[in-house]
């Protein structure tokens, strides 16, 4: 079975693509050509790479009609919600415009049985009310960010093209999610990092923090991409499935797990530069519709995920 993954080099599509290989599928991957290949320097005598910007529909449709695969994992966006209150015009337009490329070379090249997944998001749900959680699938969507509206626009075009073109299409939202190979722009890997660095005597006993109080529901990556191969598989098209733990953890919660597998003594600061214009107070997610109709459910212990992730940055600092 062949399957083709949008953002192959990023931190899920890597952990995918191990997945994948795993599996015994036959692996292919789009890239833009200057995007960095850290993530997949140890599997890339084994999967197949092909440049391609999913902006341009004319690469996007050569790329589908040369490997026509089985499936595909539409991860390729931008990812970062902080970037996405910098450039929402650059957001909207690579993540709507790319999956729009994608949809529009399928249709056109009568790709009805393949499997497409969308990788949507939890900030699709935005603001979310207390009465309202944990979020399930009928949750309205009240975006508080580009990103999230980004994300809003994609997963509704996969839902019009599987009633318009009856393609095959398979939406999830999943939650936050974290474990090695993390970026450290995001919270959990850059407080890892930064405890790394101080750990090596690199920086000042510091660590730098935005808001603490929020509450996320975290599921260890490599469960996340199990989830994405399961109901890619099993799940039904034109339906969404949440993907998350079920448990919330306020961020100082977690600054405390991964506090606690060092001896260090830290001064915490808020910095200004770490606070958004609007922030999601609780994401708090219900997978119990995956869970039955899949069968998927997380196994890693958030410990572990966060264990394993401090020591990823302990390797590289």
């Amino acid at each position: 079975m062949k399957a083709l993954i949008t953002g192959i080099t990023g931190f899920v599509g890597s952990h995918l693509a191990e997945l994948l290989l795993k599996q015994g599928y036959d692996v292919h991957g789009m890239r833009r050509r200057r995007s960095p290949l850290i993530n997949i320097q140890h599997i890339m005598d084994r999967i197949n790479l092909i440049e391609c910007e999913l902006k341009d529909p004319s690469s996007v449709k050569a790329t589908l009609d040369k490997i026509r695969p089985d499936f595909i994992f539409h991860l390729g966006a931008q990812s970062f919600v902080p970037t996405s209150w910098k450039s929402p015009a650059d957001t909207i337009q690579n993540n709507v415009m790319g999956q729009l490329n994608i949809l529009e070379a399928m249709k056109e090249l009568e790709m009805f049985d393949t499997r497409l997944q969308i990788a949507g998001s939890s900030e699709e749900y935005g603001l979310v009310y207390e009465d309202e959680l944990p979020i399930k699938e009928t949750n309205p969507l009240r975006p508080l960010s580009p990103y999230g509206v980004s994300k809003v626009a994609q997963d509704l075009l996969g839902f019009q093209y599987y009633h318009s073109y009856n393609l095959k299409v398979i939406r999830t939202r999943a939650f936050n999610h974290t474990g090695p190979r993390r970026d450290e722009m995001f919270a959990t890997s850059n407080f890892a990092h930064q405890i790394a660095v101080i750990e090596k005597r690199h920086a000042e006993p510091v660590i730098m923090v935005g808001n603490l109080e929020a509450k996320r529901d975290f599921t260890d990556v490599r469960d996340v991409v199990k989830a994405y191969v399961e109901v890619t598989q099993k799940g039904t098209p034109g339906e969404v499935y949440n993907i998350a733990s079920g448990h919330a953890h306020a961020i100082k919660e977690m600054l405390d797990i991964l506090l606690s597998f060092t001896d260090l003594e830290v001064r915490i600061q808020r910095d200004p530069a770490r606070m958004r214009p609007s922030d999601v107070p609780v994401l708090l997610g219900d997978a119990s519709k995956i869970k039955k109709e899949v069968g998927w459910e997380p196994m890693i212990p958030f410990t572990q995920t966060m264990g394993d992730l401090l020591n990823y940055w302990r390797e590289r600092v």
